[in-house]
């Protein structure tokens, strides 16, 4: 079986496959402090409760955004289930070919996306990820990932203006029952969620029309159900697309061997 991990800048997205099926999945905070001997406890507790143990493990693979957890997480694999993780990069080999001024800068979540998006559901293709940043990536008719956009997320937003203006407080990020805002939590809800939703709408937009054509636009990510019930633009979304792009390029990697 593989395991799957996707190490974001907030949460750690975490699956086990066998062949293409998504057997378990568990999100986690993202710690930058966490030892090698705290991932294993962690996973320990994990897959216990899933009846499961670490030699049930084959081979790994990560998909990683923060840097200083890296040496942690070999370490992890190395000491708990005997294993060298196979990290994501622009290095690894791809269905897609990397089609922007400077590769090495993509991230791995990215590149994971555009393949494991590429192959569920064609191309050309927008991809929209609600993480800490919110991404756009466009992948063209001819499986070049070409780039795209990142802002900053909503949960991020939301924080910002909270740190910057003294008197607005921290408001739950949900859609609000109204636009005007009847007090300062109703008006606070309706500037983040509607402007944020607005965003993503003329982004993608946008990208379509320097695309010139018709594009499938998919999203994933952590705040997905949120910003995509309001959307006018996004169609199609994925919880798990991160992961099962993993799972892909796990399998990609062996048959190119």
């Amino acid at each position: 079986m593989l395991l799957a991990i996707d190490v974001g800048n907030t949460n750690m997205l975490v699956g086990v496959f066998s062949k293409n099926e998504l057997l378990h999945h568990w999100r986690l905070e993202t710690k930058k402090e966490r030892t090698a001997d705290e991932f294993g406890i962690f996973f320990k507790e994990l897959f216990e409760f899933a009846g499961m143990n670490f030699s049930s493990i084959d081979s790994i693979i990560i998909s990683n955004v923060v840097p200083p957890l890296e040496f942690s997480l070999v370490r992890m694999c190395d000491r708990y289930f005997n294993l060298e993780p196979r990290f994501v990069t622009e290095k690894i080999k791809l269905p897609i070919k990397i089609g922007v001024t400077n590769p090495e800068e993509v991230g791995a979540d990215r590149i994971v996306n555009a393949v494991a998006g590429v192959i569920q559901y064609g191309c050309p293709l927008i991809l929209v990820d609600f993480g800490t940043a919110t991404t756009f990536d466009y992948i063209d008719a001819k499986k070049i990932y070409q780039g795209g956009c990142i802002a900053p997320g909503i949960s991020v937003s939301n924080e910002a203006l909270t740190l910057k203006a003294s008197k607005l407080p921290r408001v739950e990020i949900k859609q609000p029952k109204r636009i005007i805002g009847r007090n300062t939590i109703e008006s606070l809800q309706a500037g983040i969620f509607y402007g944020y939703t607005g965003m993503v709408d003329s982004i993608v937009t946008e990208m379509k029309k320097e695309a010139k054509g018709k594009c499938q636009v998919v999203a994933t990510g952590g705040f997905l159900s949120l910003i995509t019930q309001a959307s006018k633009t996004i169609k199609k979304v994925n919880p798990f697309l991160t992961l099962e792009g993993l799972n892909f390029l796990a399998s990609y990697a062996k048959k190119k061997k």
